[in-house]
């Protein structure tokens, strides 16, 4: 995290994410903040909050994308929620706490992953030991020394042969352990926690696990061992605590689609969508403490990114404690055809590197003239401006319907290099581009 400064966070966005600098700061801040705050002394540090920021602009403009790159350049936990799919206290629904809890898993995941990374060598260790065994069964020591030392000398010429892959194609009986699945992640995977009791792994518990013993390569039969190796290496209570802890102090929640919980409650009736979700999550975002399967977690130091295109609603329209925990509110602009271009060519992941990627797996080249890029950034502005403005997202369609008889002839194609030029592009999109009841329904 100290290499992270914000200039370096800006910079690894802009290589993924086109323009919407002022955007990139905001987060790049916030970020940095996260550093800083672990860094001051530890009477202080618990009163430092994190400042939240709402992203305001339409939909396709990088709100996400820059949420989402920004926790996997900090490996910080994340997830996207939208806040449209949660409901009042009381009525049927996800109650906003389980945002916590589904962040807990992911964090769960970040440090399952990272300790079984550091156990491996040691597991493949361990598992070599193992498949020499089953290929070497050890026999009760005769005393003599010569025929320890005859045995061990034979097992190293074992070992250079299973190391050098000669031994992959030997089949050899390795036990497997099955536990079975419990019950109540079939009835819910939502809302046992709120009990206080762990009942999954409870009834996992009680159904004692089957094993199996089953034929299989010796190629096969490493990763199954390392995989067995590693389980029985972690140590579970430290991964559930280092879970938590890293979701307390490093977890953010993206929180799509506020502006659909935004505005003055219904008159004529309950609305379970909108102030009544807003106070809900007001305690969350404000701070307070969620039981989850694995600890309470304390949400006071979580970061929340919101986001929403505020057509019909303002952030004014928020109920004014929401507003007061968002202090930073950053606006993004709409794309431009220059935009366009950018994006079809400058990310390490465009579009036009993705598509010429998925072709070159038939062996056909695709190149695709500067021209022809244009013309279809300035296809993507035009129908955007005339139709539903969907941002980058129209590129996508665009790009599918222009490469369409391309994608579906590469098996047979016989001439397997293709230039995509301005011509092509007016020929594949003229029709559809100029009338705009086509582009409704195909772009």
């Amino acid at each position: 995290m100290k290499a992270l400064t914000p200039r370096r966070i800006v910079t690894e966005l802009d290589k993924y994410i086109i323009g919407q600098d002022e955007a990139k700061r905001a987060v790049a801040i916030a970020m940095r903040n996260r550093w800083r705050r672990q860094q001051v002394p530890p009477e202080l540090r618990d009163e430092i909050a994190p400042k939240n920021i709402i992203m305001i602009g339409p939909t396709g403009v990088g709100k996400t994308e820059i949420a989402r790159r920004l926790s996997n350049l900090a490996n910080a936990p994340f997830i996207k929620v939208e806040a449209s799919k949660y409901t009042e206290v009381g009525y049927h629904g996800r109650d906003v706490e389980s945002m916590v809890r589904d962040l807990v898993a992911v964090a769960l995941g970040l440090v399952r992953e990272e300790e079984t990374e550091n156990l491996r060598a040691v597991a493949k260790a361990a598992a070599e030991e193992r498949i020499l065994d089953l290929l070497l069964p050890p026999v009760p020591s005769t005393g003599e020394e010569s025929d320890d030392e005859q045995r061990e000398r034979t097992r190293e010429r074992i070992r250079e042969k299973f190391r050098a892959g000669a031994l992959d194609e030997r089949e050899i009986d390795v036990t497997t352990e099955e536990r079975p699945t419990s019950f109540v992640e079939v009835i819910s995977n939502q809302g046992v926690e709120q009990l206080g009791f762990d009942f999954q792994d409870a009834f996992e518990r009680m159904m004692p696990s089957r094993t199996s013993t089953k034929k299989m390569k010796v190629s096969d039969a490493v990763k199954v061992l390392i995989g067995q190796e590693i389980e029985n290496m972690l140590d579970k209570d430290k991964i559930q605590r280092e879970a938590v802890e890293r979701t307390e102090n490093m977890g953010i929640i993206f929180l799509d689609e506020i502006d659909k919980i935004a505005g003055p409650a219904s008159k004529e009736g309950p609305d379970v969508s909108r102030e009544g979700v807003q106070r809900d999550l007001l305690p969350i975002v404000e701070g307070s403490t969620v039981l989850t399967r694995y600890g309470m977690v304390n949400t006071d130091h979580i970061l929340f990114i919101a986001a929403g295109a505020f057509h019909a609603s303002k952030p004014a329209d928020l109920i004014p404690e929401l507003q007061g925990r968002f202090p930073i509110r950053v606006e993004l602009s709409d794309l431009t055809g220059d935009d366009f271009i950018r994006i079809l060519t400058e990310p390490r992941n465009s579009l036009t590197t993705q598509y010429a990627a998925l072709l070159e797996t038939e062996g056909v080249k695709v190149n695709f003239a500067a021209s022809a890029v244009k013309q279809i950034a300035e296809v993507a502005e035009s129908v955007n401006r005339r139709t539903q403005n969907i941002g980058a997202r129209r590129l996508h369609t665009i790009m599918e319907k222009l490469l369409e008889d391309i994608l579906f002839d590469a098996p047979n194609v016989a001439e397997k290099k293709t230039k995509i030029t301005a011509e092509y592009v007016k020929e594949k999109l003229k029709d559809i581009a100029e009338d705009e009841d086509l582009s409704r329904y195909i772009l």
